[in-house]
């Protein structure tokens, strides 16, 4: 959520006839160039702090910079205020997928989500699938809420030196199924790489490979993420649910070839230029794997073109089409 939104925020501030107010968590403030920050008095990285400033501080900051939409980037929203709401719904994780969440942080996406979900005046979701689930899990009608795929920056120029490594991007949570991809590489001389930050989840993934004897790393910190795609010979996205799958749509602007789980909205993002394979199959998911391998120009060629479609500037297009529909 927080790379989708510091994408198409400057992306919307070049939108004709829009006036664009970021309401700015201390963290984050004087990061965004070029675009009017509000610095809101929390502390982004305690949940809690994150919810008090939502709901508590952005209705008086937002009357006071004269908003007319309020547009809430991370699926939750403020539940009052004097003017039109309008939010980003990623996913239903929290509902289709609750492992993902604990604590404090599962029980209020329980309670906030479907909140603004109602609340709000105009939905985005980030993909056809999550439209779907907002209908059928929160009742939501399909005609207040508007498909606004995220996009991608292409770059000028692909850097391939792959490796034998087979790489997997974003939270290590159970409902990433990482532990698939390790499972398929059982026997192989391929080594797995599985980012992000540090969670319970490394020492189910250590285990796992340990008793497989796959070479596994698991960085919680990469300086350099175009580098890691550059040396991927595959890039595994075999997730048992995603709303969009943003690592899909980087590793394709990469170059790098894609094996991906045909469930939610992953194929819908693939669409023909990836290996879609059931996340379960373990056999399943090492052919598909090995067929990549064989088959990396072609994908990789399939997959920048198809990352071609998907850009910040017409996410931020659509999106101030949703602000002119409020």
């Amino acid at each position: 959520m927080e790379t989708a939104a510091r994408a198409v925020i400057p992306h919307l501030v070049a939108q004709p006839d829009l006036r664009i107010t970021a309401f700015i968590n201390r963290e984050a403030a004087g990061t965004l160039d070029g675009v009017a920050e509000v610095v809101v008095p929390v502390n982004a990285t305690n949940r809690v702090e994150w919810v008090r400033g939502e709901q508590q501080h952005i209705p008086r900051l937002a009357a006071r910079a004269g908003c007319d939409i309020v547009h809430s980037l991370g699926s939750t929203a403020p539940l009052w205020g004097r003017f039109r709401r309008v939010t980003t719904i990623h996913d239903l994780l929290y509902k289709l997928a609750p492992e993902a969440h604990f604590g404090v942080h599962g029980l209020g996406m329980r309670v906030l989500v479907p909140a603004a979900a109602r609340r709000s005046h105009r939905i985005i979701a980030v993909s056809e699938a999550t439209r779907r689930d907002l209908h059928e899990h929160l009742h939501v009608p399909s005609s207040k809420v508007d498909v606004v795929p995220q996009g991608v920056t292409l770059p000028a120029h692909v850097d391939r030196r792959p490796e034998r490594m087979v790489l997997c991007v974003g939270a290590k949570r159970p409902h990433k199924n990482a532990v698939a991809m390790i499972d398929a590489l059982a026997g192989t001389d391929l080594r797995a790489v599985v980012t992000g930050y540090r969670t319970a989840y490394d020492d189910v993934l250590r285990q796992r490979a340990a008793e497989l004897g796959v070479e596994l790393e698991l960085p919680d910190w990469v300086e350099d993420l175009s580098d890691l795609y550059a040396r991927a010979g595959v890039v595994v996205v075999p997730s048992l649910y995603e709303g969009f799958g943003l690592p899909l749509l980087e590793a394709m602007a990469h170059g790098v070839p894609v094996v991906a789980s045909n469930r939610s909205s992953l194929p819908e993002v693939a669409g023909d230029a990836a290996l879609l394979v059931d996340p379960e199959d373990r056999r399943g998911l090492r052919e598909a794997i090995e067929r990549a391998l064989r088959e990396s120009d072609r994908l990789g060629a399939a997959g920048r073109a198809r990352a071609a479609r998907f850009t910040w500037e017409h996410t931020a297009a659509l999106t101030a089409a949703t602000y002119r529909r409020v």
